[in-house]
């Protein structure tokens, strides 16, 4: 069977892997909080909670509060249950689910319509419980991000309709639409729930610029660990090594050449701006509040990767021996499994 060597796109990134110390009794509590709403089968919730969206929160999250890591992980779940859903659901009903999610996200003191999906009242309920220690322009922030999400998710659906009539995105727009369903801008929302960052703060221009490449890296990565069993169950329309193949005439080892230059450059980029970044100053409060959201942006790319192996997401119970050894066999086509949990 042929071999895919993944290249090690992490060995220079600096900061290293932390984990929130509320991990096993906070992440055990949203675990059967999301199991009340049944919304999965027996064999499909087992293979969701092999996934353990909870690590990866506690990685993500490493310095917060216990009940904002418990949004973390509500949120987390929240995600992939979205995701879920709408995985192969047309554009139309993607719409419909988008609109649920964001109409519980902006009321979540109204009760849901009981005939209604279910992905109305988990988020409904992940909000509620997340708005008690938020700040009112954290809460502004982290709707529209939510907002941004699920809208790209229906042009995911549309994409794949015209997929099947053989218009496909080039890499740009690949990469334009990605940076939005990869769930980036929510997650680094989540993070300044606690405090308060001014507009031109936040979008100054070199944290724009730190927080897109972030945003690079971590999908980056997600299409180079997710890219095995997407292209084994056919599911790999969204991934940037298929779209690179494609579009450069690439075969796989040259495509993953391909993505470790264009992760390395994204690297190199933020850790020269960094420094930039670290030097803004404000005043003492608002450098504090900076200082505790860039934390959480920059830990990111280590805690997706991580959670890349460590979980059962992508490689099963392998996942530690390929992340040390780097080698992975190909896995042949229409191979059946469970593939958008596992």
């Amino acid at each position: 069977m042929p071999l895919i060597y993944l290249p090690p796109t992490m060995a220079e990134w600096p900061f290293p892997r932390k984990i929130n110390p509320y991990y096993e009794e906070v992440s055990a509590e949203s675990a059967n909080w999301f199991r009340s709403f049944d919304a999965f089968s027996p064999e499909s919730q087992k293979a969701f909670d092999r996934c353990n969206f909870g690590l990866l929160a506690a990685l993500s999250y490493p310095t917060c509060s216990k009940e904002h890591y418990r949004a973390a992980c509500d949120l987390m779940n929240l995600f992939f249950v979205f995701d879920e859903y709408t995985d192969v659901a047309d554009e139309s009903d993607v719409r419909i689910l988008a609109d649920i999610s964001m109409d519980a996200l902006r009321n979540p003191s109204k009760p849901r319509p009981a005939e209604e999906c279910i992905i109305g009242e988990i988020t409904r309920q992940f909000w509620s419980r997340a708005i008690v220690f938020a700040t009112p322009i954290s809460r502004t922030r982290f709707e529209g991000s939510w907002d941004r999400f699920t809208t790209s998710v229906v042009e995911q659906a549309k994409d794949r309709a015209n997929a099947r009539c053989g218009h496909f995105r080039t890499i740009d727009e690949q990469f334009a639409i990605r940076r939005y369903t990869i769930g980036a801008e929510p997650c680094y929302a989540l993070a300044e729930l606690c405090i308060e960052l001014p507009e031109d703060v936040l979008h100054h221009p070199t944290v724009d610029i730190v927080r897109r490449d972030i945003t690079d890296i971590i999908l980056l990565d997600n299409d180079l660990a997710s890219y095995n069993k997407e292209q084994a169950a056919d599911d790999d329309l969204h991934n940037l090594l298929t779209i690179g193949m494609r579009e450069k005439g690439l075969d796989l080892d040259g495509a993953l050449s391909w993505l470790a230059l264009e992760h390395k450059i994204r690297v190199d980029r933020v850790l020269e701006n960094w420094e930039a970044v670290k030097a803004l100053k404000f005043s003492p409060e608002i450098d504090e509040a900076l200082a505790y959201y860039l934390e959480h942006v920059m830990n990111w790319p280590r805690a997706n990767d991580s959670w890349n192996f460590e979980s059962g997401r992508y490689f099963g119970n392998d996942g530690l021996r390929v992340q040390r050894d780097r080698v992975v066999e190909l896995l042949p086509k229409s191979i059946h499994m469970y593939m958008s949990l596992l």
